[in-house]
Protein backbone atom coordinates (compact mmCIF):
# COMPACT_ATOMS: atom_id res chain seq x y z
CA UNK A 1 0.00 0.00 0.00
CA UNK A 2 1.32 3.57 -0.95
CA UNK A 3 1.36 6.06 1.55
CA UNK A 4 -1.19 7.82 -1.08
CA UNK A 5 -3.26 5.28 -0.78
CA UNK A 6 -3.11 4.94 3.45
CA UNK A 7 -3.99 8.42 3.32
CA UNK A 8 -7.06 8.39 1.12
CA UNK A 9 -8.02 4.90 3.43
CA UNK A 10 -7.47 7.02 6.34
CA UNK A 11 -9.63 9.78 5.56
CA UNK A 12 -12.26 8.13 3.96
CA UNK A 13 -12.34 5.94 7.52
CA UNK A 14 -12.63 9.12 10.01
CA UNK A 15 -15.17 10.75 7.45
CA UNK A 16 -17.38 7.35 7.66
CA UNK A 17 -16.70 7.55 11.43
CA UNK A 18 -17.69 11.24 11.89
CA UNK A 19 -21.00 10.93 9.53
CA UNK A 20 -22.25 7.63 10.91
CA UNK A 21 -22.10 9.80 14.69
CA UNK A 22 -24.08 12.24 13.29
CA UNK A 23 -26.59 10.34 11.92
CA UNK A 24 -27.45 8.79 15.17
CA UNK A 25 -27.65 11.83 17.18
CA UNK A 26 -29.55 13.63 14.47
CA UNK A 27 -32.14 10.75 14.25
CA UNK A 28 -32.39 11.36 18.22
CA UNK A 29 -32.61 14.57 17.70
CA UNK A 30 -35.34 15.11 15.27
CA UNK A 31 -38.07 12.43 16.61
CA UNK A 32 -40.04 14.75 18.43
CA UNK A 33 -40.20 16.96 15.43
CA UNK A 34 -41.27 14.16 13.45
CA UNK A 35 -43.90 12.81 15.55
CA UNK A 36 -45.58 16.59 15.62
CA UNK A 37 -48.22 17.57 13.15
CA UNK A 38 -49.15 21.24 13.51
CA UNK A 39 -52.99 21.93 12.23
CA UNK A 40 -55.38 24.99 12.68
CA UNK A 41 -52.92 27.20 13.12
CA UNK A 42 -54.01 31.07 13.81
CA UNK A 43 -52.36 34.04 15.51
CA UNK A 44 -54.11 37.33 16.62
CA UNK A 45 -53.44 40.01 14.62
CA UNK A 46 -52.24 43.12 17.04
CA UNK A 47 -50.86 46.67 16.08
CA UNK A 48 -47.97 46.32 18.72
CA UNK A 49 -47.25 45.07 22.29
CA UNK A 50 -48.45 41.49 22.69
CA UNK A 51 -50.44 38.76 20.46
CA UNK A 52 -50.99 34.78 20.74
CA UNK A 53 -50.92 32.01 18.99
CA UNK A 54 -53.40 29.09 19.03
CA UNK A 55 -53.05 25.40 17.20
CA UNK A 56 -53.70 22.01 17.67
CA UNK A 57 -50.69 20.28 18.36
CA UNK A 58 -51.19 16.04 16.75
CA UNK A 59 -48.35 13.77 17.95
CA UNK A 60 -48.22 10.45 16.07
CA UNK A 61 -45.70 9.27 17.95
CA UNK A 62 -45.68 6.08 20.88
CA UNK A 63 -44.06 8.95 23.50
CA UNK A 64 -45.16 11.90 24.73
CA UNK A 65 -43.50 15.13 23.20
CA UNK A 66 -43.29 18.57 25.28
CA UNK A 67 -42.66 22.10 23.85
CA UNK A 68 -40.18 23.51 26.13
CA UNK A 69 -39.94 26.86 24.05
CA UNK A 70 -41.16 28.72 20.84
CA UNK A 71 -39.72 31.51 18.89
CA UNK A 72 -40.86 33.98 15.67
CA UNK A 73 -39.13 36.56 13.75
CA UNK A 74 -42.38 38.71 14.19
CA UNK A 75 -41.17 38.63 18.23
CA UNK A 76 -38.17 39.78 20.38
CA UNK A 77 -39.66 37.43 22.85
CA UNK A 78 -42.50 34.41 22.97
CA UNK A 79 -43.41 32.62 26.13
CA UNK A 80 -45.76 29.54 26.68
CA UNK A 81 -48.63 30.09 28.24
CA UNK A 82 -51.84 29.17 30.39
CA UNK A 83 -54.92 30.61 31.52
CA UNK A 84 -55.76 29.58 35.14
CA UNK A 85 -59.09 31.01 36.69
CA UNK A 86 -57.76 33.03 40.34
CA UNK A 87 -59.10 34.31 43.13
CA UNK A 88 -62.89 35.84 42.56
CA UNK A 89 -63.30 34.37 39.34
CA UNK A 90 -60.00 36.28 37.58
CA UNK A 91 -58.89 34.89 34.52
CA UNK A 92 -54.74 35.29 34.63
CA UNK A 93 -52.36 34.40 32.11
CA UNK A 94 -49.32 32.91 33.33
CA UNK A 95 -45.94 31.49 31.55
CA UNK A 96 -46.51 27.92 31.98
CA UNK A 97 -44.56 25.40 33.85
CA UNK A 98 -42.78 22.18 32.44
CA UNK A 99 -43.92 23.58 28.84
CA UNK A 100 -46.93 21.90 26.77
CA UNK A 101 -47.17 18.25 26.92
CA UNK A 102 -48.14 16.59 23.60
CA UNK A 103 -49.13 13.20 25.01
CA UNK A 104 -48.26 9.79 22.94
CA UNK A 105 -50.87 8.67 19.94
CA UNK A 106 -52.44 12.26 21.47
CA UNK A 107 -53.46 15.83 20.82
CA UNK A 108 -52.64 19.26 22.93
CA UNK A 109 -54.60 22.53 21.96
CA UNK A 110 -53.68 25.70 22.13
CA UNK A 111 -56.71 28.21 22.25
CA UNK A 112 -57.84 30.96 23.45
CA UNK A 113 -58.54 31.36 27.59
CA UNK A 114 -56.25 28.21 27.62
CA UNK A 115 -52.29 27.02 26.92
CA UNK A 116 -51.24 29.33 24.06
CA UNK A 117 -48.11 30.96 22.77
CA UNK A 118 -47.32 34.86 23.75
CA UNK A 119 -45.51 37.16 21.70
CA UNK A 120 -44.35 39.49 24.59
CA UNK A 121 -42.96 42.07 22.40
CA UNK A 122 -44.37 42.56 18.65
CA UNK A 123 -41.30 43.48 15.96
CA UNK A 124 -44.08 44.94 13.90
CA UNK A 125 -47.86 45.05 13.91
CA UNK A 126 -49.35 41.61 13.23
CA UNK A 127 -52.47 42.69 10.37
CA UNK A 128 -54.88 40.20 9.61
CA UNK A 129 -54.49 37.93 6.26
CA UNK A 130 -50.83 38.28 7.19
CA UNK A 131 -48.94 35.19 7.93
CA UNK A 132 -45.53 34.70 10.32
CA UNK A 133 -43.20 31.51 11.09
CA UNK A 134 -43.01 30.75 14.18
CA UNK A 135 -40.73 27.55 15.47
CA UNK A 136 -41.50 25.01 18.77
CA UNK A 137 -38.41 23.85 20.84
CA UNK A 138 -39.11 19.94 21.87
CA UNK A 139 -37.23 18.78 25.09
CA UNK A 140 -34.98 16.15 23.08
CA UNK A 141 -33.61 19.53 21.18
CA UNK A 142 -35.54 18.84 17.53
CA UNK A 143 -38.11 21.72 16.73
CA UNK A 144 -40.86 22.45 14.06
CA UNK A 145 -41.56 25.60 12.11
CA UNK A 146 -44.61 26.09 10.78
CA UNK A 147 -46.81 29.28 8.88
CA UNK A 148 -49.75 30.52 10.58
CA UNK A 149 -52.28 32.96 9.67
CA UNK A 150 -53.09 36.22 11.15
CA UNK A 151 -56.87 36.91 12.34
CA UNK A 152 -58.62 39.36 14.19
CA UNK A 153 -60.27 38.15 17.42
CA UNK A 154 -61.19 40.44 20.25
CA UNK A 155 -62.44 37.76 22.97
CA UNK A 156 -60.24 36.96 25.79
CA UNK A 157 -58.58 39.67 27.72
CA UNK A 158 -57.30 37.92 30.28
CA UNK A 159 -54.74 39.96 33.10
CA UNK A 160 -51.12 38.76 33.08
CA UNK A 161 -48.63 37.97 35.86
CA UNK A 162 -45.33 37.87 34.68
CA UNK A 163 -43.89 37.07 37.98
CA UNK A 164 -45.28 32.95 38.09
CA UNK A 165 -43.16 30.21 36.28
CA UNK A 166 -39.39 29.74 35.39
Amino acid sequence: MTVRTKIFAAVALTAALALTGCSSNSDKETEAAQSITVQDQWVKAAPEGMSAAFAELVNSSDKDVRVVSATSPASSRLELHEVVTGDGGTMTMRPKDGGFLVPANGSASLTPGGDHLMFMDLSAPLLPGAETDLTLIYDDGSSTTFTAQIRDFSGNQENYDPNHGG
